[in-house]
Formats: structure tokens, sequence, C-alpha cells
């Protein structure tokens, strides 16, 4: 089976930034048969350094650094919680119009992650805004969910997955969060088997100066989705 590719959305001396695609691993896991995206892109594009990264299921806006100086800086700025991050997410539920979740997060069992309560040494600070963006009323045979859209101010693994889950919304689809069982259409077709999130839009400052804005399309399987819930 061919890995998806993952078209380029910015590329100069210091940086590359691309479209990751759902299903690509950012880089090599456990299975070492499996190409990761960086070392896919570095066939083309020469070393990367990893800037920051996107779960399997997650598609949308990823930055890799082509220079260690260049690395360093963005590095920096995603330490320092400086690049605006907007994703956009498929819930279970409908959530008000606008929900803040500021809950610390800690490592669980199998790789997971889960909320504690502040305080708890465990836990590192984490904060989210979320905004609904469009409803869709339960009807036979499909429950509610909604699009909402994620402003993660920190950066946590699995910080979205983790937050909508304790707002009682989580993803549409996340067997490790949220519900185990694929979306499916009016006709009982699966239309979604994998975390509906996608990383929209990232506003950083660029490593040579200036603000650089980068944004990513929905992609093709969650565009077919949400025309499917509409419909």
């Amino acid at each position: 089976m061919t890995a998806a590719p993952a078209p380029v959305l910015h590329e100069d001396a210091a940086l590359l930034a691309v479209d990751k695609p759902p299903g690509r691993l950012v880089i090599p896991g456990r299975d070492a048969s499996e190409p990761s995206l960086r070392a896919d892109l570095e066939a083309v594009h020469g070393p990367l350094w990893v800037v920051h990264r996107l779960d399997r299921g997650t598609s949308g806006v990823l930055v890799f650094a082509r220079t260690a100086a260049a690395h360093r800086a963005l590095n920096l700025q995603f330490e320092r919680g400086e690049p605006r991050k907007t994703y956009l997410a498929l819930v279970a539920g409908i959530p008000p119009e606008a929900l803040q979740v500021d809950l610390p997060i800690a490592p669980a069992r199998k790789g997971r992650m889960k909320t504690v309560p502040p305080g708890d040494p465990r836990g590192k600070e984490a904060s989210t805004a979320f905004r609904l963006v469009e409803a869709f009323p339960a009807r036979a045979g499909r429950p509610a969910c909604a699009l909402v859209e994620a402003r993660p101010a920190t950066g946590r693994t699995h910080q979205i997955r983790v937050h909508l889950r304790a707002a009682g919304h989580p993803l549409a689809f996340d067997p490790d969060y949220g519900a185990d069982a694929p979306l499916r259409d009016a006709a009982g077709a699966v239309v979604l088997a994998r975390t509906p999130l996608h990383a929209a839009r990232l506003e950083l400052t660029h490593p040579d100066g200036g603000a650089l804005t980068l944004a990513a399309a929905l992609p093709a399987d969650l565009a077919a989705t949400l025309a499917a819930l509409r419909g």
C-alpha cells in the first residue's frame, strides 16, 4: 500500500510546512517496516528536524525545521506557547457555543493521558478554548454531533482529545478517549474510521523574523463526513 503524500504548504531555507495526511506517523513507531512521514520528506527535501507532532489520525499543518538554528528558534516558540494553533474537531453531542477547559494533564496507562485536579504534582498545566462551529442534531440511527474549533494554549500530548473527553464531548470516533465505532452515513456505510481532528491553521514567527501563517483545508474524508451529516 502506497503511503499518502503530504502536500507542501510552505518551503524555504529555514523550514518546511506540509499538510499531513491522516493515518501517517510523523516519526518511526514500533513497527520499523512502516515508513514515517519525516523519512519520506527527507528523501525529497533533505535533513529535517521535528518541531512538533500530530497524532497518526490527525491531519493538517505540520512544520519541520531545515537547520539546527531554525530548530532551536522554533522549539523555543513552542516551549513558550507562542504559536497560535487552530484545530477543527468532530465531537459527540452538541457542546455550548463557547467552552473553556483548564485542567492539568498527566500520563495514564498504555500511552494514554488523563486530566488530574489542579495542584496534582503529576499534572502539567493545560488550557484549551472550544467554539461551536456547526451542530448536527440527532436523527434516526445517528446520535447528535458537532463540529467545533479548538484553540489549545498549551501543547500537551493528546491535549485536545483529553480535554474534549473531560468536557463530556469526546471526538465522535476515538477508541482511546471515546466511542470506538466508526462514523456511518444514512445508508450505514462507513464514512470515517479515524480520529476526526484536523490542524487547520498555525500562526508563528518565522526563524528569520516576521509572521508566518499556515493553513490546510479539510481532508477529503472529513469533508465527505460533514457533507453526509448535512445531508
